[in-house]
């Protein structure tokens, strides 16, 4: 069974660090870009950061200098290392990959990690 496992949440205060991890495991033949994305309460699902298998990477502009996003391809497994954290970086995160599985290539989503920032 293919999955995204997600680690790393928690609690913070505001100008603290967390790093996300976010591994891939099952029968996976390879991965291609990655990213993470946020939800806050009553907002809708919004883009953080992604990297293609090459490592280029993008970022939106609310976490451009604070955040940095990486992969690690031998062990399937993406990161998001986030400083000066700040409250409104209050957020489920999920990881997000685009995997080759035995029948082509799908999108796979993790379960979520909240991530709270207090003031």
């Amino acid at each position: 069974q293919v999955q995204l496992v997600e680690s790393g949440g928690g609690l913070v205060q505001a100008g603290g660090s967390l790093r996300l991890s976010c591994a891939a495991s099952g029968s996976i033949f390879s991965i291609n870009a990655m990213g993470w994305y946020r939800q806050a309460p009553g907002k809708q699902r919004e883009l953080v950061a992604t990297i293609t298998s090459g490592g280029s990477t993008n970022y939106a502009d609310s976490v451009k200098g604070r955040f940095t996003i990486s992969r690690d391809n031998a062990k399937n497994t993406m990161y998001l290392q986030m400083n000066s954290l700040k409250p409104e970086d209050t957020a489920v995160y999920y990881c997000n990959a685009n995997l080759r599985v035995l029948l082509g290539f799908k999108n796979y989503w993790g379960q979520g990690a909240q991530v709270t920032v207090s003031s």
